[in-house]
C-alpha cells in the first residue's frame, strides 16, 4: 500500500511525517501545478469546486508515482465538501485509477468510525504509537504556521519581498528535515529569526489587511495566486484567518470532545450569521467583523467559484462593510481567473485602503483644530 493525500500548502510535510512514523509508504502529493489543474478541469464536472479540481489531478499525479490509496477528510453540514471523496472516486475508477480512498470524517463526539479507519492504515501499530506521531505531526503543523505569519510580517518591511520567499523555503525545509520534536523546535526558532530578519524598513504603522474565506483557497499559494506575497510587496501587512494548527485545535480536537471552540468568532457573526451555513462561511462573517473591531484597514474574502457557504457570506459582508466602516473585497478564483486580473484588483484595493487611511487621518486632525 503506497499512500498519498492531498496536497494543500505545507500540510504534506506534518502529514508526511505522521504517516511515515506510523510505518506507512508515502507518496507525498506533487506541488499544484497549472498540469495539475488541466488533468482535474479536464475530468471533473464544469461546475464543480475549485479545489476538488485541484485534488483531483493531484491525486493523478500522485498514482503516476506509485500512489494505490488516498487519504481524505470528509465534511459535514451544507457544504459540498462532504461529496468531494465519493465524486473524486468515481471520477478516478471510471479513468481506470484503481485507487482505494479512505475517508476520515470529523468525529464530533463518535469516534468508533474514525478509529476503525486509522486501525486499518495502521495496522498493528499501537495506540501509543499512534499518539507519538500525531504529537510529532502537532510540532510541525505549529512550527510551519509560525514561519508563516513571521512571513506575513516580514512581507511589507523587506527590501526585496523575493528574499522572504527564499528565507521561508529555507525555514521550511529545516522543519520538513528535523526528525525530533526538539529538532522540530530548535527549526521553528531559527526559522522565524532567519525570516524576520529580512525585515529591514520601518514602519510604523503598514496598512493591515485580514484574509477570510474558504480553507483551502486561503492555504493553497497556487489556487490564491500568492495572495500574501501580492499584498507584501504592496506594503501590506496580512493577517490570515485560518492557520492549519488554530483549525485542528478548535475544528478536530474540541470538536470531537464535543466542545464549542472560536467563541469570540460565532458571538461576533451572531447579528449577521446566527447559524452554521457549511464550511467557513460563518466564521468569514465573524472573522471580518473581529478584523474591524481591531482597527484592520480592509478584508479580503477569497473563494472558489460556486462555493455555497462563502456565497452566503459574501451576500451578508456588505452589511458588516457599512455597520464597521471597514472596506472588503471579495476575490473568487477558478480555472479561468488569471494572475494579472488578481494583481490588478489588489493594486486597486491597496490604493482605496491608502486614500480612505488618509482621509481619516485628515478628518481627525480637522476635528481637533474644530475643537480648540
Amino acid at each position: 500500500m503506497k499512500v498519498t493525500f492531498p496536497h494543500m500548502g505545507y500540510l504534506w510535510i506534518p502529514v508526511s511525517a505522521l504517516l511515515r512514523k506510523l510505518g506507512l509508504d508515502v507518496v507525498v502529493p506533487p506541488p499544484i501545478t497549472r498540469r495539475t489543474l488541466s488533468l482535474g478541469v479536464q475530468h471533473a464536472p464544469e461546475f464543480a469546486c475549485f479545489p476538488l479540481k485541484l485534488n483531483l489531478g493531484n491525486f493523478m499525479e500522485a498514482y503516476e508515482r506509485g500512489a494505490d490509496t488516498i487519504i481524505m477528510a470528509g465534511g459535514v453540514g451544507p457544504c459540498r465538501f462532504g461529496y468531494y471523496a465519493q465524486v473524486q472516486q468515481e471520477i478516478l475508477w471510471d479513468l481506470g485509477y484503481k485507487m482505494k480512498m479512505v475517508v476520515l470524517e470529523p468525529p464530533k463526539g463518535h469516534w468508533w468510525g474514525l478509529w476503525k479507519r486509522i486501525r486499518w492504515l495502521i495496522g498493528e501499530r499501537s495506540v501509543r504509537d499512534l499518539w507519538r506521531a500525531l504529537g510529532f505531526a502537532w510540532h510541525k503543523f505549529v512550527a510551519l504556521d509560525a514561519i508563516e505569519r513571521a512571513a506575513c510580517w516580514a512581507r511589507p518591511r523587506a527590501a526585496a519581498p523575493r528574499d522572504v520567499r527564499r528565507a521561508v523555503e529555507t525555514a521550511v525545509r529545516w522543519v520538513h528535515e528535523a526528525e525530533t520534536a526538539d529538532q522540530v523546535r530548535e527549526a521553528r526558532e531559527e526559522g522565524v529569526s532567519l525570516v524576520r530578519s529580512h525585515a529591514v524598513r520601518s514602519l510604523r504603522d503598514p496598512l493591515k489587511v485580514g484574509i477570510v474565506g474558504e480553507i483551502y483557497t486561503l492555504l493553497e499559494p497556487f489556487a490564491n495566486y500568492r495572495l500574501e506575497e501580492k499584498l507584501g510587496a504592496l506594503g501590506v501587512e496580512v493577517d490570515r484567518s485560518l492557520y492549519l494548527s488554530d483549525w485542528i485545535r478548535a475544528h478536530v480536537v474540541l470538536d470531537a470532545l464535543r466542545v464549542s471552540g472560536e467563541h469570540e468568532v460565532k458571538q461576533a457573526a451572531q447579528p449577521y450569521a446566527p447559524h452554521f451555513v457549511g464550511g467557513h462561511g460563518q466564521d468569514t462573517v465573524g472573522r471580518t467583523v473581529l478584523y474591524a473591531r481591531h482597527g484592520f484597514d480592509g478584508v479580503i474574502q477569497v473563494m472558489p467559484f460556486t462555493c455555497m457557504p462563502e456565497i452566503v457570506a459574501q451576500s451578508i459582508l456588505p452589511r458588516v462593510a457599512h455597520d464597521y466602516g471597514i472596506a472588503v473585497l471579495t476575490l473568487i478564483v477558478d480555472e479561468h481567473s488569471a494572475d494579472a486580473g488578481i494583481q490588478t484588483r489588489l493594486e486597486a484595493f491597496v490604493d482605496l485602503l491608502r486614500r480612505r487611511r488618509s482621509k481619516k487621518k485628515h478628518d481627525a486632525v480637522a476635528r481637533a483644530q474644530a475643537g480648540k
